[in-house]
């Protein structure tokens, strides 16, 4: 069985921060390597994760109690919950399945007196053009953040020169991951300098902690290979567990913390983490980046006529998920795994916003939840890839016979 997600990190680079956990010094000169890897010297920051960073950005702006934030109608769930604790209203802007950007036209009508920024999440691995959207930021004085975490590209690439801040995740399931681990570029000195502050009163990562997750992470790598991870799923099976909710459990980043903040937040990048994402970036592999890419658009250049696949006008995708709509996700879903491939309708890392007072946005909420994500990676055999294919054509053609059975 091929895995939905094959994780970019090697075993030598796994036990590499592993043995960091116990001869990694602190100090600054982790930081300073990364920073200068990635050109950001003068207004980059390095901290535990993107939501960590998005923490330390509200902090350090201090708005009001019922500012309001327009976001990306899809986005991580615990940015919207980082929102609503200090106390802000988080606005969502539906958005065009086609480009998987928010609909300019939707911004206008939602900025109110008491916006203050405008927050756009990249999906799936995909840039969205954010020249319309950064014009009405200006026009209306918005600050305008992208949160990068699924779209990281090298380090000759670290934001849109049109937004004030962007946000880059090395989490478990990321491009490149150290296992943890964010860049955020902030373009006013002021306000990365109060960030930096703010940072600097919180403790540190235990290396324990960092440690625990490198043995989770090694863990599904090694089971990252078809028949390691069909008898993977097979124990589960025996087990009574589910699939879906022990991959979610061995790479979340933070447990789950109801509507609270996720516990652990605040906290600093230990030495061994910033050691490690240090290696990931001076060895970020480019040519494994383009071979995912090319394998993502060989797919979506071959499905089936009735199986969309949001983002296909996205600009640069490196497919980092490989997402297709169906009418019925769940016989998909069966179908698919029946065949030896893995596949999921649901991931804990994103989800449609709904805030009480705003229109739904009702677009997002359709893709989201008919929304199935199927394996694509570069370590995947063209073999492999044509017989998914073969899946994919079979299975939206039984749906369709059974429709057509019930008019």
């Amino acid at each position: 069985m091929y895995p939905r997600h094959r994780l970019d990190v090697s075993v030598r680079d796994l036990l590499y921060g592993l043995l960091a956990c116990l001869w990694t010094d602190g100090g600054r000169k982790p930081v300073e390597d990364i920073l200068n890897l990635c050109s950001l010297e003068r207004d980059g920051l390095v901290c535990l994760s993107v939501r960590s960073g998005w923490e330390l950005l509200l902090r350090a702006l201090g708005w009001t109690p019922g500012d309001e934030v327009l976001v990306s109608a899809v986005t991580h769930p615990d940015m919207v919950r980082i929102i609503g604790y200090h106390g802000l209203r988080a606005v969502p802007v539906d958005l065009d399945p086609d480009t998987l950007g928010p609909r300019t036209e939707l911004f206008e009508n939602a900025v109110s007196p008491r916006t203050r920024a405008i927050l756009v999440a990249h999906l799936f691995g995909g840039r969205i053009d954010l020249a319309g959207i950064g014009a009405l930021a200006r026009r209306h004085g918005l600050l305008l953040i992208e949160d990068c975490a699924q779209a990281f590209q090298g380090t000759d690439d670290m934001g849109d020169p049109t937004s004030d801040v962007s946000m880059f995740s090395f989490g478990a399931l990321k491009t490149a991951t150290a296992a943890g681990g964010a860049i955020l570029r902030v373009r006013e000195p002021a306000l990365r300098a109060r960030m930096l502050r703010i940072q600097e009163g919180w403790p540190t990562q235990r290396r324990r902690d960092h440690a625990a997750r490198l043995l989770k992470i090694l863990i599904l790598v090694l089971l990252g290979r078809p028949l390691p991870y069909r008898v993977f799923f097979g124990a589960c099976a025996l087990l009574g567990k589910n699939p879906d909710t022990v991959v979610s459990n061995a790479t979340r980043s933070f447990p789950r913390s109801g509507e609270s903040l996720p516990d652990g937040l605040h906290r600093r990048p230990s030495a061994p983490l910033l050691a490690l994402l240090a290696r990931r970036l001076r060895s970020f592999q480019a040519g494994r980046l383009a071979r995912r890419a090319a394998a993502g658009e060989e797919l979506a250049g071959r499905l089936p006529a009735t199986l969309r696949h949001p983002g296909g006008l996205s600009r640069s995708r490196t497919h980092w998920l490989f997402p297709v709509v169906a009418h019925d996700p769940d016989a998909l879903v069966l179908a698919l795994r029946r065949e030896g491939f893995d596949s999921s309708r649901a991931t804990s890392n994103i989800a449609a916003v709904r805030t009480p007072g705003c229109p739904d946005p009702e677009a997002a909420i359709r893709m989201m939840s008919n929304v199935v994500f199927v394996p694509v990676y570069p370590e995947m055999p063209a073999r492999a890839r044509d017989q998914m294919i073969q899946v994919l054509h079979r299975a939206v053609g039984a749906g369709a016979a059974r429709e057509s059975s019930r008019v």
